[in-house]
This record gives structure tokens, sequence and C-alpha cells, in this order.
């Protein structure tokens, strides 16, 4: 690996940790957030989804303007963006306010995302590139887990506000360190498609407001059943004319490409689960169980242990062998750690009921991650890969954005174990799906 390399490995790390830490870091402080700012669990699903909403519908966006500016112009906006905006939730006032600075979150954090994992597809080549991306999908799935964690630690010791203001110094460190990124050419022509980006965000925003707001007033009340149907037809449209202009933010054509399909549909399943699964462990310890905050975040560290060790190496080994073995064989380990953990009573003794789960899953989750990524991005042109980059984390969280808004409808209004219980069967099912569209879809081609 060359010092340039390093160099670019470490800026994207970093860069993207960022964003996919605040997605995270979130869950275990969502309890005392509403305890001070109030609003119950509805709160706490926009808390999370406001974020998602912008981010996955302006990913897609971002990727081309990655494309048509340069990676590095595009990443350094959205890092600047991103440190604004985390202030701001830092000092929020109410829940309404929290929410709206999320969304502008969100949409600096779609600016960083396709532009640090493209930054690696054009600095790495052949199997360098598989372990490249296993060792940034490894930290940034680190990010998932090690967020409750860190989230934890900030609300026992001082205040959940702390979680915000902290991401000022890793964008610190990352602006610093991109002064000496090489300079890279760009395309002159620019055409930002921004009928797509309406459509995209009112396709997401209404389908989602109506599932998080329909235990409120009810699937046959107009404000429901209004977003509802506008958000559909919305992205109906979106995609018929992403499928008819000229410069599409989403070109559909990839979706050609059969391990770029395939592999954004095992994307949708395995993501959707993650997000549940962080959401429903960490709220659950600290609701019903009673678990500090630090509690709840520790009692996912051994995924982030086993993460750290294993998830470059199966990306290696997924760009040397090809991915379907570990696309497949990862998520269905998961799937199984998860039903494990239906043996989970009220007052959880972790040894015994929750840890057994956890170990299946981060193992699991280290087969995965990095191969899925591998699978993605080798199938398609690396002049491509920074819309191709956008368009797997759009994916990725716009699954976590509908799992979470589907939260309620999944165990009802209120978390307790028999409603614990169910939204666990939902995760195991999800990633059982994703393994086995893997193992059906994903073709074993190795990285040239």
């Amino acid at each position: 690996m060359t010092k340039q390399q390093r160099l670019v490995l470490i800026i994207s790390i970093l860069a993207s940790f960022v964003a996919f830490l605040d997605s995270s870091i979130i869950n275990v402080a969502l309890p005392a957030i509403v305890k001070d700012l109030g609003g119950g669990l509805a709160a706490q699903q926009w808390i999370v989804d406001a974020y998602l909403i912008t981010l996955g519908s302006l990913i897609l966006l971002a990727g081309s303007l990655s494309d048509l500016f340069g990676r590095k112009k595009i990443l350094m906006a959205g890092l600047v963006g991103f440190g604004v905006a985390s202030l701001l939730c830092a000092v929020a006032p109410s829940s309404l306010f929290l929410i709206i600075a999320r969304g502008l979150q969100g949409i600096a954090g779609a600016l960083i995302v396709p532009s640090s994992l493209a930054l690696i597809m054009s600095a790495f080549e052949g199997s360098a590139k598989g372990k490249a991306i296993g060792t940034w999908t490894g930290w940034t799935g680190i990010s998932f887990i090690v967020g409750p964690l860190l989230g934890g630690l900030l609300v026992d010791s001082g205040s959940w506000r702390f979680i915000f203001a902290i991401n000022i110094l890793p964008i610190a460190i990352t602006l610093w360190l991109m002064r000496s990124l090489a300079h890279e050419a760009i395309k002159n022509k620019v055409n930002i498609d921004s009928l797509g980006a309406v459509l995209g965000i009112v396709g997401l925003g209404g389908p989602v407001f109506a599932l998080i707001e329909q235990s409120r007033y009810g699937w046959s009340s107009p404000r429901i059943l209004a977003p509802l149907i506008v958000g559909i037809l919305s992205f109906l449209a979106f995609l018929w004319h992403e499928n008819n202009t000229k410069e599409p933010m989403l070109p559909l054509g990839l979706f050609a490409v059969r391990n770029f399909s395939v592999g954004n549909i095992a994307t949708v399943a395995i993501y959707g689960g993650l997000s549940l699964a962080t959401f429903l462990i960490s709220v659950f310890l600290q609701q019903v169980s009673k678990f500090s905050a630090v509690e709840a975040g520790l009692s996912l560290m051994p995924i982030t242990i086993i993460m750290f060790f294993l998830s470059g190496r199966f990306g290696a080994l997924a760009g040397k062998f090809g991915p379907r073995f570990f696309m497949t064989a990862g998520p269905l380990l998961a799937s199984l750690g998860f039903l494990t953990m239906l043996r989970v009573q009220q007052h959880v003794h972790y040894a015994s009921q929750l840890l057994p789960g956890v170990l299946l899953f981060g193992l699991g989750l280290s087969l995965t991650v990095a191969p899925l990524t591998t699978a993605i991005l080798g199938a398609i042109n690396s002049k491509q890969s920074g819309i191709g980059s956008a368009i797997n984390n759009a994916v990725s969280r716009v699954a976590g954005l509908v799992s979470i808004a589907f939260l309620g409808v999944i165990i009802g209004p209120t978390l307790n174990v028999a409603s614990f219980h169910k939204g666990i069967l939902v995760v195991a099912a999800l990633f059982a799906i994703g393994g086995l569209v893997s193992a059906v879809g994903i073709s074993n081609k190795k990285l040239s």
C-alpha cells in the first residue's frame, strides 16, 4: 500500500465513520432525549428517521455530484455541513428542532458517504481493492455497534447533547488530513437531477410519515392516507423519471448487472434487519430491563471486537475467492443468533440470554459486510464507483429508514418482552432472506 493509498483509506474511514456513527449512536440516547424533550415512541422514530430520510433520498444526487465535481470537494463540503448540523442538534431546545436538525445532518451525510467510498474505489485495484473495501466496511460497520457504547458513556457521564458535539473533533482531523490529498480530474458538464431529488424525498417521506403517525391518527385518517398516497405516487413518478431522463441520478441500467442488483436486494434485507435490531436492543435494555445507557452500549461491544479483527480478512478472502459463500453464511449465522435472543425476559441475564446471540450476530456481520460491498461495487465499472456506492448506501439507509418506520406496526405502541420477541423474529427473518437471496443470486466472480 502506497503512502497516498494509506492516506485515502484513513480519510475515507474517518469521514464515513462520523456519518455512520451518528445513525447508531442515537439509539442509546433516545430514552434520555425523550425524557428531556418529550414526544414518546413517535419522537424516537422521527429522531432516527429524519436523518435517514434526507440521507437516503439525497445520497444518489450526492453520488452524481461526487463524480461531476470531484470526490474531494464534495467530501469537504459534506464534512463542514455535518459539523454545523451537529452543533444545531447539540443545542436543540425541543424535539421538533432536533428532528429538523437531524434532517440537515442527513443532507450533509449524503455528501460524505459516496464520496469517501468512491475515493477508495479510484485508489485501489484488484484484490487490494477488496481488502481496502473490507477495512473500510469493517470500520464503518463497527460504527454501528460502537455507537451505542460511546453514546451510553456520553449520556451517563454528562448529557445526550454530547453525542452530537463530539462530531467536531473527527471532522476537524479529517479536513486537516485532506489537505494532502492529490487533486483529481473532474467532469466539466454538470446536470443536477433536481426533479428526481424532490420526487425521491416526497416518495420516501410520505410513506414514512404514515407509518410512524398511524398509531396516533389511524389508517383511515386523511392525515395518514394523503401523505401515504402522495408518497407512493411520487416514488412511482421518481422511477419513471429516472428511466426516461437523459442523465438520471439513479441510472437504472446498473441493475441489469447481476451482482449489483442481487447485492442490493440482499442489502435491503440485511441492513433493514441491522437497523431494527440495534434500535430494539438498545431501547429495550434501557426502558424495559432498566440497564444504564453504558450497560446497554456494552452489551453490543463483542460485535465491535469481532468485526475489528475479522472484517478486513473476510473482505480480502471475498476479493480472492468470490463473495457468494460469505454473503450466504454470514446472514444465516446472524439470523440464528437472533433466534437465540427469543430467550430474553424482562430481567435480562446477559451471559445466558443475550451474549450467545450477540456473538453469532457479530461473526455473521463480519462475514457479510465487506463481501457484500465487494460484490456490488466490483461488478460495475470503476468510473461509476461514485454513483454505484451512492446507490448501495442509499438502499441500505432506506432499508433502515423503512424498518424503523414499521416499528409501530411490528411491535405495537408499547415495547415489552412480547413485542421485543416479535421484533427479533422479524430481524431473524430479514437476515435469513438476505442470506438466501445471496445464495441463489450472487455470481461468484472474483475481483479483477
